[in-house]
């Protein structure tokens, strides 16, 4: 506890203190770009703002701004700690904010215990902000505050404390009494805890059907029952006749336990009594109040939630309030109503159902997650949540009649969401549906790896692919049945069980290689090996690429398709390249995989592979040939090294876009560029194919923008093959090597001039 200690400390502390900080959006590195920031050329937005308000989301940041509100009388689990001990709380949420929905955040605590105080506040604020997140207010005020500035405020505005826990909640019990086979509207809830997000979450759950009369709430004066004389306003609307002495009592053939209160005042018996496939959400923090493997110990068919990312179904605010909040700024609504949150309700409790990315297994080290008792609610990580849950919440402001923008087009602004978060799949997209439209029969190597196999599966199900599995076929069936898999009725060939086609091709392999110091006995044993038999195979027309690389080091794939395939006519040396996915659109790193020092005209080689791909892909090329030099400010191999490439280029090939030698900062600014370089052939355009100087310096960027995960990266792609031959990274995901096949699909139809 104390290490813990220690580190929550550092790590507020170190470097810059706090987790916040602003951050400009426009240049400001001239005197011309301060005058536009500031004084004169500010002048000319305030006047076009006081003529019509609504300019202030053209002209400022309100349309992406959410103040996180505190008094700190109700700082997460601590009581009330006062507003500036609530600081870093609410710093916190503003980082939530940014990093899942991309908003930005001005955290604000209020030194006021006072409501009306509070609420004067608040109110003031609204032209500063697009919306209000208020947090940590403690109940009964937190209400009155929130109901007096919905209906005082033009601007979305949500206690997340009450509505985030709400809005999950639901979302979860929704799928909860699907699974245990139970209706809403016949269930027995009891409830322990009635403040703020007690009381919000059981409103939710009348609106999804639950009846008022079912749901028995405790909190730490006994049942809410109509004997009690100390009972808000608030409380009062749940008081029932009293019937229960305690909790244990009143949890006897319960269906439903939710519990916003304090940890371990559950026990095992308690469960044990209620009634069959009961539902648990104990979603105290940071001990639920009863813990989970006592929970599941006590029953197996009990269903349980808590408030903890350690086990299943977390019922975290953070699923919720990012996505509420876009929607919603989006369209401009002047409020978050009902209407919105069960949007988002309903949007969270379908998405659980969905078949789970790839991607989300791995955040998680899961191999596998399905809708079920154990996965009732999507998880934080998932990125699709944002393409889910925000464009429900903006239609349902639209329909409720308090969007005041309307979206049309709900593709181009899913889309646009992506692109937000650096989840822009247009590229992935367009290549997935060129693989389509022409699909390739492409081998997998290692046909009898899982991973190889769940990514074979997901290709054809799409219609990109036509795969060929090499390997073990008794194992391959074996696995293809135990995950239930869609390719039963696919090519499976086992190398070492077919001596014709060994024999075959290693005559073949014999030929090409017999005064390369090969013999025909060795060519033959070589066939057993897959990536050789399965390079053999694309050079025959057996087959259209070849993917392998997931069990094995890169050279071992790229050898046999050297000697086999070779490269494409004029071209001396192949090269690797990734494709990184970012906010600016996918960018194109090479060679990054193959050539460790490459001469002057092996960077004009990489150059005219790497223009030759990119234009396959539909993109245009923008080449920036990188070095530690801008346009000869250094001397040394390497700025001469491009100097002497870039000649050629403009000489012979001068319909390529390419200029260097550039460092990779000036080549990723264009007003940098062209106020300090503006002869650079790019002009206002950044550079979107990046040529390094040497193998070194490209493994390194691609590897550590990877592992730093700022972007995706996609690859390596081959570049240079005089057919589709394709390595995978140890280890690929799934995802990864959908994508890789995506591209050797595409790359196959371009060899053969199908586009």
């Amino acid at each position: 506890m104390d290490n813990q200690f220690d580190n929550a400390l550092d790590y507020h502390s170190q470097g810059r203190p706090g987790k916040i900080e602003v951050v400009p959006t426009k240049p400001t590195q001239t005197k011309r770009d301060l005058s536009l920031a500031y004084s004169p050329g500010v002048a000319e937005p305030c006047e076009e703002i006081f003529k019509n308000p609504q300019d202030a989301y053209k002209y400022t940041a309100k349309g992406n701004l959410v103040a996180v509100i505190s008094n700190g009388t109700a700082v997460l689990g601590l009581g009330n700690l006062g507003p500036l001990a609530s600081k870093p709380v609410m710093e916190g949420k503003g980082v939530l904010f940014k990093i899942f929905a991309d908003i930005d955040v001005f955290d604000i605590e209020v030194d006021a215990n006072d409501p009306q105080k509070f609420i004067d506040v608040v109110k003031a604020l609204e032209p500063t902000f697009g919306g209000i997140n208020l947090e940590d207010i403690k109940a009964p005020e937190s209400f009155l505050i929130e109901e007096t500035l919905k209906r005082e405020m033009k601007i979305p505005l949500m206690h997340d404390d009450q509505h985030g826990t709400a809005i999950i909640s639901t979302a979860g019990l929704i799928n909860a009494l699907e699974v245990a086979g139970k209706k809403a509207a016949e269930v027995k809830v009891v409830v322990s805890g009635a403040g703020a997000a007690g009381i919000s979450c059981v409103k939710m759950w009348i609106a999804i059907g639950v009846q008022k009369e079912n749901v028995y709430m405790f909190d730490r004066d006994g049942q809410v029952s109509d004997d009690r004389q100390d009972l808000d306003q608030w409380k009062d609307e749940f008081k029932r006749p009293k019937k229960y002495a305690n909790l244990a009592e009143a949890l006897v053939n319960a269906d439903v336990f939710l519990g916003l209160s304090v940890g371990n005042i559950m026990t095992q018996d308690m469960v044990r009594s209620m009634a069959a496939n009961p539902i648990v959400f104990a979603l105290a923090n940071p001990n639920p109040e009863i813990p989970y493997e006592e929970a599941i110990a006590a029953r197996e068919d009990v269903i349980m939630a808590t408030g903890r990312s350690d086990y299943p179904n977390q019922v975290n605010n953070v699923l919720g309030f990012p996505f509420i909040f876009r929607g919603a700024l989006d369209v401009r609504a002047t409020a978050i109503n009902e209407a919105m949150k069960l949007a988002a309700v309903k949007a969270l409790a379908a998405l659980a159902k969905e078949p789970v990315p790839d991607v989300v297994l791995l955040a998680y080290n899961q191999p596998d997650m399905s809708f079920g008792k154990n996965y009732i609610i999507p998880k934080p990580l998932d990125p699709r949540l944002i393409t889910t849950v925000s464009p429900a919440v903006a239609k349902a402001a639209m329909e409720s009649g308090v969007a005041q923008v309307e979206i049309t087009d709900w593709e181009a602004y899913k889309t646009e969401l992506r692109k937000r978060m650096g989840l822009d799949n247009r590229f992935q997209s367009n290549i997935a549906n060129r693989a389509k439209q022409n699909p390739q029969r492409v081998v997998f190597g290692e046909g009898d790896n899982p991973k190889v196999l769940k990514a074979a599966h997901a290709a054809r199900e799409e219609g990109s692919c036509i795969p060929i599995l090499l390997g073990f076929e008794d194992q391959i069936r074996s696995t293809i049945d135990e995950l239930g898999l869609n390719l039963a009725d696919c090519t499976i060939i086992d190398p070492s069980r077919s001596p014709e086609l060994i024999d075959q091709y290693g005559k073949l392999y014999y030929e090409k290689r017999q005064r390369k110091g090969l013999n025909l006995n060795q060519a033959v044993k070589k066939m057993r090996q897959r990536t050789y038999f399965g390079a053999m195979m694309v050079e025959l027309g057996q087959a259209d690429a070849f993917i392998s690389g997931q069990n094995s080091n890169y050279p071992d794939t790229i050898r046999p398709a050297l000697e086999i395939i070779g490269k494409t006519d004029g071209v001396t040396k192949v090269a690797g390249m990734y494709i990184i996915m970012s906010k600016q659109g996918p960018l194109f790193f090479a060679d990054t995989t193959v050539n460790i020092a490459p001469t002057s005209d092996e960077l004009v080689d990489i150059v005219k592979l790497a223009y030759r791909m990119v234009t396959n892909l539909q993109i245009k090329p923008r080449i920036a040939m990188l070095s530690y030099s801008n346009f000869g400010s250094a001397k040394g191999t390497t700025p001469n090294n491009i100097r002497a490439a870039l000649a050629k280029l403009n000489r012979e090939n001068p319909e390529i876009l390419v200029d260097g030698e550039m460092q990779a900062n000036t080549a990723l600014n264009s007003d940098l560029r062209q106020e300090l370089f503006p002869f650079s052939k790019l002009g206002n355009e950044n550079a979107n194919v990046f040529i390094f100087p040497d193998l070194n310096s490209g493994n390194i960027a691609y590897k550590m923008v990877q592992s730093l995960g700022i972007s995706e990266a996609i690859g390596p792609i081959l570049l240079g093959f005089r057919k589709s031959v394709h390595v995978l990274q140890l280890g690929s995901s799934v995802r990864e090597i959908v994508n890789v096949v995506n591209l050797a699909v595409v790359d196959a139809q371009s060899k053969k001039g199908l586009f």
